[in-house]
């Protein structure tokens, strides 16, 4: 029996757009996506070479520049939303006004209200939606979720995330528009952080009450050409730095922190959680690997031990390379793709 096709378009091309042009071109063979993926149209802003090169590359049938032509054409099943943050909210609408299921970046949007009205219009339209909280889809970090769930370390106490990068450093690096609120919405908050708030509510299953917390901007002028760092300058409306302690429902308390001004991390995202009975640690930058302390066992045995989640038992990783043989950053996308087409052909639930 033939599988059933899902035609996409993509609107966005660069660091997101990667991402997603290679999940969609390898979801199907390594993650069992149940769907013929046709990867229909490839749509940005750019010249027609430059977009044309990208479709090649990749796979692309077509190129657009308009958005609003790709979201009402009838041969595409599937939006997939990889551009700014401040676009996002439109297209999505859109794309569900004329019935099409949609993969959105996140963060979702710049605000609340706005992603409120993005929810409304998937849902009134029917039509299925994911948020690309990505890191989901690394096994490692969904054993964590597995091992609270089997009540491995008890009753929750508290939980310390740091996710921080060291990118911009340099305070002659470019105003580009990830430092305009207008279109970013926020700095590593957004960029950064509404990872780790996903990560923490997927593995622990616990719901925010509570939040107080501290934003600051460091670096408040950026020249507008990294080329030219004595030439004119833009003013940064974002956060260089978000801190916020947090009361969970049921009681236990959290301590985030996301930064892009760390020297020497690179992607250093991290999440500690203490409970009754034991403690879990992850960090994305050795992501096949989890460190598990299991409070139960007496000090002979006591210490936190290194789980490699490369073995076939472990979540998304069968399929893929031997144990031992770990999976990487691109490969949490393309089971995030294959795990959405999937709710998409049959109905299994997905989320976020």
């Amino acid at each position: 029996m033939s599988k059933k096709e899902i035609r996409v378009a993509l609107i966005g091309h660069q660091f997101m757009g990667i991402a997603h042009s290679n999940a969609f071109k390898n979801a199907e063979m390594w993650a069992g996506a149940p769907a013929k993926i046709i990867m229909k149209c490839l749509c940005a802003k750019d010249t027609p070479e430059n977009l044309q090169a990208f479709a090649d590359k990749f796979g692309w049938e077509e190129i657009e520049t308009d958005w609003r032509k790709v979201v009402t054409r009838d041969d595409i099943d599937l939006i997939s939303i990889a551009t700014p943050n401040f676009l996002h909210k439109d297209i999505a609408i859109e794309a569900a006004k004329n019935g099409k299921h949609v993969l959105c970046e996140k963060p979702l949007a710049n605000n609340l209200a706005d992603a409120r009205e993005m929810l409304d219009a998937v849902e009134k339209a029917g039509v299925r939606h994911c948020c690309g909280y990505s890191y989901r889809f690394t096994p490692s970090l969904a054993l964590s979720r597995q091992l609270v769930q089997e009540g491995r370390i008890g009753r929750i106490y508290h939980v310390f995330v740091r996710y921080a990068q060291d990118w911009i450093t340099n305070p002659n690096f470019a105003m580009v528009w990830r430092f305009d609120k207008k279109i970013a919405g926020s700095g590593p908050l957004g960029d950064l952080s509404a990872h780790s708030i996903d990560a923490t509510r997927f593995v622990t299953g616990m719901n925010f009450k509570e939040v107080t917390g501290n934003l600051q901007t460091l670096i408040r002028e950026r020249p507008l050409d990294g080329n030219n760092p004595d030439g004119p300058k833009g003013t940064v409306t974002v956060d260089d730095m978000a801190q916020f302690l947090v009361n969970f429902e049921g009681g236990a308390t959290g301590c985030f922190e996301s930064t892009r001004l760390a020297p020497g991390r690179k992607n250093y995202n991290t999440i500690e959680i203490n409970g009754e009975k034991g403690s879990i640690f992850w960090n994305f930058e050795d992501q096949n690997y989890l460190m598990f302390y299991d409070n139960t066992q007496g000090p002979q045995e006591a210490g936190f031990r290194k789980i490699n989640a490369t073995h076939d038992v472990h979540p998304y990783k069968g399929g893929w390379w031997p144990q031992g043989h770990g999976i990487g950053y691109a490969d949490s996308f393309v089971i995030e793709v294959a795990e959405f087409i999937r709710s998409i052909v049959d109905g299994t639930p997905f989320s976020p």
